[in-house]
């Protein structure tokens, strides 16, 4: 069991693999936060229409999961970060 990255307190696995549920691919072992540190959103991806996970720190909700992010990397070579760019008019 794990320390989680922000708290400290150990990682309760049952209870995190419940909320990432929604999110693709991903396993307690992609993270090192535990449930209490983080925030699931549903259907918040602008790539796959999946769940995303915001930090308890953070306010702003990503646009992509930490799958679609994976992908965009793997066949741009390039990281969009987890916000799209936004059009200037």
């Amino acid at each position: 069991m794990k320390p989680c990255h922000s708290c400290q307190s150990v990682i309760d696995e049952y209870l995190l693999d419940k909320q990432l549920d929604v999110l693709r691919d991903l396993t307690v072992d992609d993270f090192n936060v535990c449930a209490d540190c983080v925030t699931i959103v549903d259907d918040a991806c602008v790539e796959c229409g999946g769940g995303v996970y915001v930090p308890q720190n953070e306010s702003e909700v990503p646009d992509y999961c930490p799958a679609c992010r994976s992908d965009l990397i793997a066949r741009t070579g390039r990281d969009p970060g987890w916000n799209c760019d936004t059009i200037s008019t």
